[in-house]
């Protein structure tokens, strides 16, 4: 559920975290990696990458439990996590227009280029496009509605 504090004229901040499932597939990966990493251990060459298999979908499985969309006073910030490797801002005065928008199966999940822009999203389609002049940033999220109504009062009702 989106947490965001709310006056009856204008949003003062925003903050919601997305999970997905991305964080318990890789840790089910590590698992069967663990799994087969003990019964090759009798093969010196396999074991050893199983393990480090298991080891980074692990570490993956941190980077990417999360989406959280937070306003951090003159921009925007989404961030993968618990662990923060991945973050990007949006400063709210480059910020030209903001809709709701849905990604494809196609697009799915991450971070990558997709047609309409730089998608950031870790579970679901709906998503918010942010156009700042000639580029977009989509923004996967569970509350595409809140987020819209909240960059809509940021950046002064250009949407």
């Amino acid at each position: 559920m989106p947490k965001r504090e709310d006056s009856a004229a204008k949003p003062h901040s925003y903050s919601h975290a997305q999970q997905g499932i991305v964080r318990p597939l890789l840790l089910a990966i590590a698992v069967v990696c663990l799994i087969l990493g003990y019964f090759t251990r009798d093969h010196p060459p396999l074991m050893p990458v199983f393990l480090a298999a298991a080891v980074t979908c692990v570490i993956l499985s941190f980077a990417f439990g999360a989406l959280t969309v937070q306003d951090e006073g003159d921009r925007l910030a989404v961030r993968f996590g618990p662990l923060p490797f991945f973050k990007k801002t949006i400063p709210y005065g480059a910020i030209t227009a903001v809709e709701k928008d849905r990604s494809t199966f196609l697009a799915s999940w991450g971070i990558h280029w997709t047609r309409k822009g730089w998608l950031w999203n870790i579970g679901g389609y709906d998503c918010v496009r942010i156009k700042m002049g000639g580029k977009s940033t989509l923004i996967g999220t569970g509350d595409a509605d809140g987020l819209v109504a909240f960059l809509v009062c940021r950046i002064g009702g250009n949407s």
